[in-house]
């Protein structure tokens, strides 16, 4: 007879997942996001340097951008579903060597469609990374602190984008845009590390351990017991479809993917096209544009801190709820400001509120799914939201073309507020949910 094998037992906050894997877990996927914040906020401040090379509009330039969040859409669908069925490290791995090859290779574009091609096969692992990684810490860390370590995962973006920020003032004014991409090769390193330096989660190895053995007692022609055999069938669905199960499945799905629409809109429509109304609407250099956008970084930083320990006290949708009505607010005000020193302050705060958000949703998504397609759920619903969000930067290009940048960033105000209804209409609480 097949022995059954223990699964499901090591849920996540019992004792046989350690401090320390915990934490080498941790370190991975903030590491992993950051290499992923690198890539692609190199973008945004070399835009200008792009534009002027190839005689661009902002609408085109915006396009640039909009490719590498296609790819980013795609390699999350594809990468998502293969980590479900092979694994979390390695599939996390692969995605960084992906996104690390192609950044390099935009810096031997000559054309803006040979660059735009390259930017779309760094949006693959681009796009695959951040879920896996997020599962990889929402598997491990206890249920009481998931947001707060699942926000220091989001903080890892962060991070990437103020190394990209230092690229831009150091390597910029020596080697031009193609330098800068350059320095994107890096992060392969990093991928060789994760692959020999951390191990797959408890419940991933037991649940896939759990589905060989029954597939064994199938082939061996063995007897399944009722309960056996339906949760054999329910881990041999293809992972997509536990996030359509029933009706109640379906809306919070929808619901979640309006959540990360709002997420990256908000997110890419600021942060693509703040330096560029920095320079030219308010006349300050790179240097200065390049210690504003820090500013604001910061800003994420301690919002994501905010908001990891919010969530995981006050619970999922009071978090939401409030940081949307609070990001409405700062996008209006801060599109009215003048002057450095408010605009310095003005963008802190504004980041704080906008991307602090991005705390949760590691969190989150993986409470609403189960370990047979909670990469997949993390990777299809984000970037479900970057396919939408990814059209920010055109959309908000094609607004400035006919009205103003500062305007055309005010009107994100209305998205906000109607993500908050969203949160309060469709998103069930899942604070101090227990990992299946």
């Amino acid at each position: 007879m097949t022995e059954l094998p223990v699964k499901q037992e090591l849920y996540v906050g019992d004792d046989p997942v350690t401090w320390n894997r915990r934490w080498k877990m941790l370190f991975a996927s903030v590491s992993g996001y950051a290499m992923d914040g690198l890539d692609m906020l190199i973008l945004s401040f070399v835009m200008t340097a792009i534009l002027k090379e190839f005689n661009l509009s902002f609408a085109q330039g915006g396009l640039i951008a909009t490719y590498t969040l296609i790819g980013a859409v795609a390699g999350g669908y594809i990468f998502g579903i293969m980590a479900d069925y092979y694994g979390r490290v390695k599939i996390f791995s692969a995605t960084i060597i992906l996104f690390s090859i192609f950044t390099g290779l935009c810096a031997f574009a000559t054309s803006v469609n040979e660059l735009n091609i390259y930017r779309f096969l760094a949006g693959l692992g681009l796009g695959g990374e951040f879920g896996i990684g997020m599962t990889l810490v929402a598997e491990t860390w206890p249920a009481e602190k998931r947001a707060r370590a699942t926000a220091g995962v989001a903080m890892g973006w962060q991070f990437g984008v103020v190394l990209a920020a230092l690229v831009a003032a150091f390597v910029l004014p020596l080697w031009g845009w193609r330098g800068a991409f350059l320095v994107g090769v890096l992060p392969a390193l990093f991928a060789v590390w994760s692959r020999v330096g951390i191990a797959e989660s408890d419940i991933w190895v037991n649940r896939n351990a759990f589905k060989k053995c029954m597939k064994a007692k199938i082939d061996a022609c063995e007897m399944l017991t009722p309960e056996e055999r339906a949760d054999y069938e329910e881990s041999a669905k293809f992972p997509l479809s536990h996030l359509f199960t029933d009706k109640r499945k379906i809306v919070t799905t929808i619901g979640l993917t309006i959540m990360t629409s709002v997420q990256n809109f908000g997110y890419y429509g600021i942060m693509i096209w703040l330096p560029t109304i920095l320079m030219q609407k308010h006349n300050l250099t790179l240097n200065k544009t390049t210690g504003w956008m820090v500013a604001t970084v910061i800003g994420m930083i301690i919002g994501i801190y905010v908001f990891g320990y919010f969530a995981d006290r006050m619970g999922r949708r009071p978090a939401y709820i409030t940081f949307y009505i609070c990001s409405a607010a700062m996008v209006w005000f801060y599109s009215t400001l003048n002057g450095e020193i408010a605009l310095l302050i003005g963008g802190a705060v504004l980041g704080f509120f906008c991307n602090g958000m991005m705390a949760g949703y590691g969190a989150l998504l993986s409470e609403h799914y189960t370990t047979d397609a909670r990469s997949t759920a993390q990777n299809f619903i984000f970037n479900s939201g970057r396919a939408v969000g990814g059209f920010a930067p055109v959309i908000i290009g094609m607004l400035a073309t006919q009205y103003t940048l500062n305007g055309a960033l005010a009107m994100l105000a209305f998205v906000y507020l109607a993500a908050a209804v969203n949160v309060f209409l469709l998103i069930p609480e899942t604070k101090g949910s227990k990992l299946t």
